[in-house]
């Protein structure tokens, strides 16, 4: 079982996401607690009856920004569990983590075939003082183990074992080894993660500091293609020591990403194979989320997303990187309603400050001019280094001419 926790400032778009759900028939009220009847006179989820619970506490509050507790329960799809057991696995859940005492809701979300739990309750206590939250995502793995263990529930980390990525981390040139630490994340993104594009695989190494160019031109009459990777600063900068794939190894070279590309799109194409992301992301997309709490709710529930902003401030493309089932998707692959045109109707972008933040996450352009006679590092093919060597003898052996 995974839990995802996040904070807000104001439960209303919690549970107005909840609600959402519920009018849909897509989510139901599993019980509630320390709280008044959430419910209008005709049995529909009424959100100001919910919040009438947690004003005292809102009122009371003096420092706290962030008041609200938003948490996620996440069986496996294997496990099926009973609504008792459930709200057994809530309530234990919520005590553990210092929430028994306070008002809260758990909802029972049934619209994907992965029956999960959203429970929404505060961070700060009736005396409006914050209740601890040290080591929280530490504690709240502490917890979900053993309730696995109490309700023979699959493990957590079953799917983690399965999906080798303990050399996933962030390349960091300031250590040294930039080579080494540039072909462990590529080689762990290839075996962790299905990209049918060469942009999608950016998008995915970026997250990692690292750049990835395709180059293709012609050198005399001939064809070349070629890769070349790069270490970024946490800023999305090169750092000027690029590295051609060939002196990685070919498995990591323009050909071996071609088929790569064509064995990712086969498998996107399975049925059933993009549910997840689709319906997650969906569930995301409410009006009542700005562009940043959307990017952040997706997040708790282990998805990274990728907006490419042109310099209107206009969103031209979006790219979904969920790492639990090891699917990067542009939004066009999804479907049309995610493509970009829909989230820029959706997150219109006004403030030039939004426009700088949404652009730190556009794919850099690391590029160098070519330069084959010069033999400068990032020329691509050995094809190119060859012409330099050849060119360079040449000119010596007409200076050894000239001075016999």
């Amino acid at each position: 079982m995974v839990a995802n926790i996040r904070s807000g400032s104001s439960p209303g778009g919690a549970l107005r996401y909840n609600k959402e759900k519920v009018d849909k028939d897509e989510a139901e009220v599993l019980f509630w607690q320390r709280m008044l009847e959430p419910f209008d006179k005709h049995g529909r989820l009424d959100v100001d009856a919910c919040m009438e619970s947690f004003w005292p506490y809102l009122e009371a509050n003096r420092r706290t920004t962030n008041t609200v507790f938003h948490a996620s329960l996440n069986p496996s799809p294997e496990d099926k569990l009973t609504d008792d057991q459930l709200r057994d696995i809530a309530q234990e859940y919520m005590e553990r983590m210092g929430y028994g005492n306070q008002p809260y809701i758990v909802f029972k979300h049934k619209d994907i075939s992965r029956e999960h739990l959203h429970l929404v309750s505060l961070r700060v206590d009736e005396k409006g003082c914050k209740l601890p939250h040290d080591f929280e995502a530490r504690r709240s793995a502490e917890i979900t183990r053993d309730l696995e263990h109490k309700y023979n529930l699959h493990p957590a980390v079953k799917g983690q074992e399965q999906r080798d990525t303990p050399d996933l981390r962030r390349v960091n040139y300031r250590t040294g080894n930039v080579k080494q630490q540039i072909s462990s994340v590529v080689r762990s993104c290839l075996r962790n993660y299905n990209c049918s594009s060469y942009g999608e695989f950016r998008s995915l190494l970026e997250l990692f500091n690292v750049s990835v160019e395709e180059r293709t031109g012609t050198i005399e009459g001939r064809n070349y293609a070629g890769i070349v990777y790069d270490a970024l600063t946490d800023d999305g900068y090169g750092t000027g020591t690029p590295f051609k794939s060939s002196k990685i190894g070919k498995d990591v070279g323009y050909k071996a990403l071609q088929t790569y590309y064509a064995k990712s799109n086969e498998k996107l194409k399975e049925p059933g194979a993009l549910d997840y992301l689709r319906h997650t992301v969906k569930d995301a997309m409410s009006p009542h989320n700005t562009r940043d709490e959307f990017r952040q709710q997706l997040k708790a529930e282990g998805i990274d997303t990728v907006f490419r902003i042109n310099p209107a401030g206009r969103i031209y493309g979006v790219t979904f990187i969920d790492h639990t089932n090891g699917i990067v998707a542009n939004g066009s692959v999804l479907g049309k309603e995610f493509s970009a045109r829909v989230f820029t109707e959706l997150f219109p972008t006004s403030r030039k400050e939004d426009q700088h933040a949404e652009r730190k996450h556009e794919p850099q352009n690391h590029t160098h001019a070519a330069n084959p006679v010069s033999g400068v590092i990032d020329t691509l093919l050995d094809l190119a280094d060859v012409r330099a060597f050849e060119e360079q003898q040449r000119i010596q052996r007409r200076w050894r001419k000239r001075r016999l």
